[in-house]
């Protein structure tokens, strides 16, 4: 098997390559797949982008991101939800069967995130079988625990199977991210628990460098650059069953600032070192 049989490409990786270029650019290093995001897909039109992505025989491995269901108010709920369907419906025209959840911050002025997270309980009830219909699973995906305020009150791989058991895993399922989790001394036995329930649908790598920039989004460092052991993380997702693809999702100023064709370059080299 190729090194980069289960390697894919997240776009917000090199997210100055506008997306006919990144597919050209995918196919020349011999890239087999890509993650989307939303918004440069729409921009270019969803069923454009399924086109353009399908004629060059790349696989779409996941779309970016739906969640963000903490609202307390029950028109922006309302509002919310609709979003999420639309997410659902584009991840099936673009064909991949895995919608990515970042499940929202705490609502202005609440401090209750359990309050919270059974908000994000109830959505995915409501999701989920709309998510099953459509032939998407919907993968809850924990953040670092510097996020939680604002961008995603799951915070840990137990937070985030605690909520997506409720239902079955052919609906929802976890994001197994190295960026948010490398740090969590329970990850590796939650992990086994995600692999037993057939729950581990998308895995991504990034590293942990350090300073972090200002506003600390943009901190994910390129691979090998940083303190993750990348393979050890690679084997626990395969020992728990894991055979799906290993996706690469960077957010970094100082690669945006860069060519994008070597970023991309530079990505596939080192995923075959650190990560093969």
């Amino acid at each position: 098997m190729s090194d980069l049989a289960r390697f894919s490409v997240n776009q917000m990786t090199v997210k100055q390559l506008p997306l006919p270029e990144l597919v050209a650019a995918c196919r020349d290093f011999g890239v087999p797949a890509v993650g989307l995001w939303r918004e440069p897909v729409q921009e270019y039109g969803v069923e454009a982008a399924a086109t353009l992505v399908r004629d060059a025989g790349l696989t779409v491995t996941t779309l970016c991101r739906g969640g963000f269901l903490t609202a307390i108010d029950p028109a922006e709920r309302a509002r919310a939800l609709d979003d999420n369907r639309r997410a659902v419906d584009e991840a099936a025209t673009l064909g991949t069967d895995v919608l990515v959840l970042v499940s929202g911050g705490l609502p202005a002025g609440s401090r209750d995130l359990r309050g919270a997270r059974e908000r994000i309980a109830d959505a995915l009830g409501e999701l989920g079988p709309y998510a099953e219909a459509h032939g998407v699973k919907l993968a809850v995906e924990p953040l670092h625990p510097m996020f939680a305020a604002d961008r995603c009150v799951v915070s840990t791989l137990t937070q985030a199977l605690d909520l997506a058991e409720r239902f079955p895993a052919r609906q929802v399922g976890v994001t197994v991210d190295t960026y948010h989790i490398w740090w969590d001394e329970d990850a590796p036995a939650q992990i086994a628990r995600a692999g037993a329930g057939g729950r581990i649908h998308t895995f991504q790598l990034a590293d942990w460098i350090t300073p972090l920039p200002a506003g600390v989004l943009n901190g994910r460092g390129q691979l090998g650059d940083g303190s993750v052991d990348l393979r050890q993380w690679r084997d626990l997702v395969e020992a728990a069953g894991y055979t799906g693809p290993i996706e690469v999702e960077l957010f970094n100023d100082a690669l945006w600032a860069r060519d994008g064709r070597e970023v991309l370059a530079e990505t596939v080299a080192r995923f075959t070192r650190h990560a093969v």
